[in-house]
């Protein structure tokens, strides 16, 4: 239809340029005028204004006029028709395109909430994506919504206003992703966003250490350092290149490509006894290994004894090949 309406555009312009350049010919040659008397007159003729004629016309030149009115009043009429016609349809189908999002939105739940599509929120984005997790982008930039909005969920607007971060359903989010180059700006959305959702997961960006205290009293869950993290890395792959290369391959680009698995004790509950780590017995089960364990608490343990007693609501962290971890995943029906 958009395609349709944009020919029809381009035809309706075709048609009164040529009807300006035939009036504009035909007055200059018929009637004698200047060019600037012959294009003044073509408009004024166009448009029906009723302004007086630069000199009186001969015979000549009135049927000339007659022929120029009536072929302005049937192109004119046609190009108002088409423009009308173009401009209520791109509206309406932005209204369209609006509506879909919104509706989109409002129909997720658990979802994660990113604050600027930046370098880092583009990141997060695109592991979510690998991970097949729902999430919404909170952006002001239009510009870069426009160029991502056919394959990302965006909400138009500043993530410090309560209204802009409800559009996005914070109160039904789990997560929450400000990524915004400017400590302040993250620590007025963490703010708000605490005060909105008591239960949020909020993970917030600092690009200096003195703003870390600030966001977690603040409210924030987890604050993280993108160039202390690049920094390290790079140093550590000086020290132990070995090392870090190994855990480099340890790849979490996606569901299928993963290495490691973090597994709540309720996913193994229901189809085994589990009372220790003996008991799930994953390597004969699917060759992963247990490498670690999270308590109630948010404590880890590395490495954890064979014999450690599993507590409702832990977590364990398994190692594996990718089709090993696949096979974990399909056993005990982990989405």
């Amino acid at each position: 239809m958009v395609k349709l309406s944009r020919s029809k555009l381009y035809v309706a312009l075709s048609l009164m340029l040529t009807v300006v350049l035939f009036g504009t010919l035909g007055y200059r040659y018929i009637s004698g005028y200047t060019w600037i008397d012959a294009l003044y007159m073509t408009i004024i003729t166009m448009a029906t204004v009723g302004f007086k004629e630069v000199q009186p016309l001969d015979d000549a030149s009135k049927v000339f006029t007659i022929i120029l009115i009536v072929a302005s009043v049937f192109i004119l009429g046609f190009a108002i028709s088409v423009l009308t016609e173009y401009l209520l349809g791109r509206s309406s189908l932005q209204l369209l395109k609006i509506k879909k999002v919104k509706n989109k939105i409002n129909s997720l739940s658990n979802h994660v909430v990113i604050c600027g599509y930046g370098r880092n929120g583009m990141q997060a984005a695109e592991r979510l994506i690998a991970y097949k997790r729902p999430f919404v982008v909170i952006e002001k930039n239009k510009d870069i919504i426009e160029k991502h909005e056919n394959d990302i969920l965006f909400v138009e607007g500043d993530a410090n206003e309560d209204s802009i971060l409800e559009e996005a359903g914070i109160s039904r989010a789990k997560y929450l992703i400000t990524a915004m180059p400017d400590d302040a700006a993250n620590l007025f959305v963490v703010l708000s966003a605490r005060q909105l959702n008591q239960k949020l997961f909020i993970i917030s960006r600092a690009s200096l250490a003195t703003s870390q205290k600030k966001l977690f009293l603040a409210g924030a869950d987890k604050v993280i350092m993108p160039d202390k993290i690049g920094g390290d890395h790079m140093a550590s792959l000086v020290v132990m290149p070995d090392l870090i290369t190994f855990m480099d391959k340890l790849s979490m680009e996606g569901v299928h490509t993963t290495n490691l698995e973090e597994v709540a004790i309720e996913d193994f509950s229901d189809q085994v006894d589990c009372n220790s780590l003996r008991d799930l017995d994953l390597r004969r089960r699917t060759g992963c290994t247990i490498i670690g364990y999270i308590d109630p608490d948010g404590e880890y343990i590395i490495n954890p004894e064979a014999d450690l007693q599993l507590l409702p609501k832990s977590k364990v962290i398994v190692l594996g090949r990718p089709e090993q971890i696949q096979k974990l995943n399909k056993m005990f029906h982990i989405d």
